[in-house]
């Protein structure tokens, strides 16, 4: 019976639709996830725009297609089929929604990204994602990459600062040189206080290779290093 039905009433049957409709629909199923604006349409059919549109009208009515937002392109309306997602390039992955910038949510993922920090006081983009995945702090789909741009965008917010590990300290578990993010001293909400001490003098430091705890460059007998310790 189920079989019965399934040929009777096919997955939006396209039989019944005049050749107009059809090479819309053709046109449009051809892009796939990647969707297509209406005025390419009208290149691809050589279809004059009544016509176009009128069959555009019809493919929505009947749920054969739909119109999705892109993010790049907002003034232009672009047309997907049915049973198609459109791809990250169009509605911007999951920083967007309905072509708008999630706002709350990037709010959201700053929030606890600087939570994150504060409770391991110094981490990697890899180590701030780590800490989302394994406690769970989000049901989204969020990559590494996106993790990295959230916590850059901080950083130019004066949220957070970012530094290269010395291998030492606080920084024993990460290796040296490699970028790592930390707040900025004093109070966060005002930003970090503004001076050469800022960040860490081994970030930017010639000699950070051949910086070693007993060796002739030492952190013990650094003055940059022991002047940023006690700022």
């Amino acid at each position: 019976m189920s079989l019965l039905n399934k040929r009777k009433n096919p997955e939006k049957s396209t039989g019944s639709l005049i050749e107009s409709d059809r090479k819309v629909l053709e046109v449009i199923k051809s892009k796939k996830e990647m969707a297509i604006w209406s005025r390419d349409i009208k290149k691809e059919t050589t279809l004059p725009d009544p016509i176009i549109n009128k069959s555009i009208k019809n493919l929505l009515s009947i749920g054969l297609i739909k119109e999705v937002a892109h993010v790049q392109h907002k003034g232009r309306k672009h047309y997907i089929g049915a049973e198609f997602e459109p791809s990250k390039e169009i509605t911007g992955g999951s920083w967007y929604v309905d072509g708008n910038l999630d706002i709350a949510f990037i709010d959201q993922l700053k929030d606890l990204c600087l939570k994150i920090i504060r409770k391991l006081k110094v981490a990697t983009a890899d180590g701030v994602y780590d800490f989302f995945m394994t406690n769970k702090l989000t049901t989204a789909d969020c990559t590494t990459q996106q993790i990295n741009e959230i916590l850059k965008s901080m950083v130019l917010d004066n949220m957070i600062i970012d530094v290269k590990s010395t291998g030492l300290g606080e920084y024993h578990s990460i290796p040296v040189g490699k970028v790592c993010y930390r707040c900025p001293p004093g109070d966060v909400s005002k930003g970090p206080t503004t001076g050469a001490m800022v960040s860490i003098p081994c970030g930017v430091c010639p000699r950070i290779k051949q910086c070693t705890p007993d060796g002739l460059i030492s952190p013990s007998t650094c003055v940059y290093y022991t002047k940023w310790l006690e700022f």
